[in-house]
């Protein structure tokens, strides 16, 4: 046996002994002084080290399906992400020699007239949650009334049919005030962005703004109904079932200009009286969480303007020639950099710009997303990644729905209608385009949802792992790409190189492929 073969065993021999030793002197194990037997091996194998015996159970290997312990993959994911690392890195040296530097300060195309209009809307837009107020003021005013007249007449606790007719009556008058005033705001705004401002982004931010100053007027006014109704209407163990957290502020005494001003300002659609509230203002938070914001914008904006766009500018003449391969390929390519926009967009707005303004706020409740990156379904990662918008639909359409009788599965059709409606409106109006595309986007993750649902609940990680990748696969490949492509095409189409070169057979470049 040569040196090497030696040492091995040798190696083996001792690391034997060492594990026995261990295992030996391991805690709760008898101290009383080992056997003669044992004894007698040791000796044994230290004298003929040779005759170890390194075969001495049944032991599966270590990937084998019938291992009793399942090994880590750490060194797997190290790998991956080097992997993942190394690659992106040629293709940003791939692409600055076929492109060279693609930043542009000055190529912004921010018009003053869109500036300005974004700016008027930013400030008009918060006016209809104060329009709001006022209507609920005056509801405050008559309910107060009501229930000073009742309490005098020794009314019962449980409203009487005149009673419920009474409030039924008012509620439609207020209710469709409400609506006017909400309808009126999200209307009015959109009509200004899709025909007076030009800028996808700034039309884009000022839409946003008033879709969540749409769903907070319906929020204040869904809840104060509710609060209004209990107040005049105290049924036996009902005002007791109402949230503690609510007790330091009962309607009316809610509804006042500071408790709407922090409602309109603090991270949530959901209004309550009452949030649960930090001490103090932790500022050196705070500036950890904008500077973070503004770090990630820069780092949106490069990958945009450096890897995005040469990607869109070159699938233009294969979107207008209907080239399916070409698309697919295309679609392939900007997967990777709409994911990586993607995720640095989300950690920008809920990990970062929400802290910081719920910090500010000293807003208590900071969650805004679960781990919705494990989700082993499509179900599971809209309930968890946009946490304020999905417990507003569920608050305020898909609760409310079921207690009328609606069955579940109607009422999650009626909530993705208004999510694929709200979503069209966000994606469309600025861009000037309302094709439908956003919309039937979020129609057909109802399908996927009962696809994946099973995925859900079998036992095991398979079913789990399968119902990940499908999610995956359908977010990163067939979701925000194709949309970025579909989106990218009419607007060019519309205004830019697409309706310049329509009808001519020239192919839409940027300085070669990507």
């Amino acid at each position: 046996m040569d040196s090497a073969t030696t040492t091995s065993v040798e190696i083996s021999t001792t690391a034997f002994l060492r594990r026995k030793e261990e295992k030996e002197t391991q805690p709760g194990t008898s101290n009383a002084p080992s056997s003669p037997n044992g004894n007698r091996q040791k000796t044994f194998i230290r004298k003929y080290r040779h005759v170890a015996a390194v075969h001495y159970k049944a032991r599966p290997s270590t990937l084998s399906h019938d291992t009793q312990a399942s090994p880590s993959f750490v060194g797997f994911r190290n790998l991956m992400v080097i992997v993942l690392v190394v690659g992106n890195l040629r293709l940003v040296i791939e692409n600055m020699q076929k492109y060279g530097n693609l930043i542009c300060l000055t190529c912004h195309d921010f018009r003053k007239n869109d500036v300005l209009l974004g700016l008027f809307l930013y400030v008009l837009v918060p006016c209809h949650l104060f329009i709001a107020y006022l209507l609920e003021l005056v509801a405050a005013k008559q309910a107060r009334i009501s229930r000073a007249q009742s309490v005098s007449r020794g009314g019962s606790a449980s409203p009487t049919k005149d009673q419920q007719a009474t409030f039924q009556s008012t509620w439609a008058s207020i209710r469709k005030a409400h609506l006017i005033n909400a309808t009126v705001a999200l209307a009015v705004n959109s009509w200004v962005v899709y025909f007076h401002i030009h800028h996808p982004l700034i039309g884009t931010i000022t839409e946003l703004h008033v879709i969540i100053v749409y769903m907070k007027v319906l929020s204040y006014a869904l809840t104060n109904r509710d609060l209004r109704h209990a107040y005049l209407h105290p049924v036996k163990g009902e005002l007791a079932a109402l949230p503690e957290i609510y007790a330091s502020c009962p309607y009316p005494e809610n509804i006042t200009m500071g408790n709407l001003t922090y409602f309109w300002w603090a991270p949530t659609l959901i209004y309550q009286p009452v949030y649960p509230r930090t001490e103090k203002i932790r500022w050196v938070f705070v500036l950890k969480r904008l500077g973070e914001t503004a770090c990630l914008s820069v780092f949106i904006w490069f990958c945009s303007a450096q890897y995005a766009a040469p990607v869109l500018w070159n699938s233009l003449d294969k979107m207008h020639s209907l080239d399916l391969v070409s698309i697919v390929e295309r679609l392939l390519k900007l997967s990777t950099i709409s994911l990586v926009i993607w995720l640095a967009g989300f950690f920008a707005l809920f990990q970062s710009s929400l802290n910081a303004l719920a910090e500010i706020m000293r807003f208590g409740d900071r969650s805004f997303y679960d781990d919705w990156w494990n989700s082993a379904g499509l179900g599971e990662y809209w309930r968890l990644w946009n946490k304020p918008v999905y417990q507003f639909m569920k608050r305020h359409i898909f609760s409310p729905l079921v207690g009328r009788g609606y069955k579940m599965a109607t009422a999650s059709l009626i909530v993705f209608f208004a999510s694929a409606v709200l979503h069209e409106l966000l994606v469309g109006v600025p861009t000037k385009n309302i094709i439908g595309v956003a919309f039937l986007g979020m129609l057909i993750q109802i399908p996927l949802i009962y696809m994946t649902r099973p995925l859900e609940k079998m036992k095991g990680p398979n079913g789990k792992l399968i119902g990940n990748v499908i999610f995956w696969v359908s977010f990163t490949i067939l979701g925000q790409p194709f949309a970025a492509l579909v989106y990218f095409y009419a607007w060019q189409a519309k205004y830019g190189s697409v309706s310049r070169r329509m009808g001519l057979q020239e192919p839409v470049v940027l300085s070669g492929n990507v």
